[in-house]
């Protein structure tokens, strides 16, 4: 299967899971994107894969799917629950780098055969981590920040909602992009592909964002289940008061 077509899927797939976990599991359901998507990324990234006949990583998807989480916490819960999801997912982050280094640590028997490939993999990690906390805790703090920014200069209309979504996830995508490639991959690669992957990067992670605009209305009409059932109890005890008097 070309590249091209995985990558169409994995936008289609993670943007949907996105809103399937909201509709399932309310906020908690976003918040375990988030850790989710943060982890599985510091992987991904690794990967170097050609897109379209550029060069780029295989994790911009998850990366870019994170705003997607932060703009609906921010819509529909406010400012405080959008930063919780970011402090969430910077102390996993912080707890992946740790455990991953405390697995390298363990002298393997001469049963093992995998402590090579995970000396490959997790030995990438530290850099590969450190340069996504700082990229992610400086450009997620900034989606929120410009987000209700726009918000309160356009006010809480319908129409003006991909002005805020576009506006603050293009705008800190950008930040992230400069940050995390610069610290994670610069000297690991030649000049001319490290610009290739800096460039590309932030151009897939803006095409994610411009497509996950409709996503961003479907969650705004979403109900999700949990928080109906945590509704439930709380009518029927009016519903009593109601009939006692």
């Amino acid at each position: 299967m070309p590249n091209e077509l995985i990558f169409i899927l994995t936008v289609l797939i993670y943007l949907g899971s996105v809103l399937g976990l909201y509709l399932l599991f309310g906020k908690n359901g976003l918040y375990a994107f988030a850790v989710f998507s943060t982890l599985l990324g510091n992987i991904a990234v690794c990967k170097n894969i050609d897109l379209f006949g550029f060069s780029t990583t295989a994790g911009n998807v998850l990366y870019a799917a994170t705003f997607l989480v932060t703009d609906i916490l921010s819509e529909k819960y406010g400012k405080k629950h959008a930063t919780r999801a970011v402090a969430y997912s910077f102390s996993i982050m912080l707890l992946w780098l740790l455990g991953t280094q405390l697995i390298l640590w363990f002298t393997p028997n001469e049963n093992d055969y995998i402590n090579e490939h995970l000396k490959v993999v997790f030995g990438l990690v530290p850099r590969i981590t450190i340069a996504s906390l700082i990229g992610y805790i400086c450009s997620q703090n900034l989606d929120v920040f410009l987000y209700h920014f726009i918000w309160k200069k356009t006010g809480n209309s319908k129409k003006k909602l991909w002005l805020r979504n576009n506006g603050s996830t293009l705008t800190s995508q950008l930040i992230d992009t400069v940050i995390f490639t610069t610290l994670a991959f610069w000297g690991e690669y030649p000049t001319e592909v490290f610009v290739s992957i800096l460039v590309t990067t932030y151009v897939f992670k803006a095409v994610v964002a411009l497509v996950d605009t409709p996503f961003m209305y479907l969650a705004r009409k979403i109900s999700p289940l949990s928080e109906r059932e945590d509704k439930a109890p709380q009518e029927r005890v009016e519903s009593k008061g109601e009939i006692a008097q």
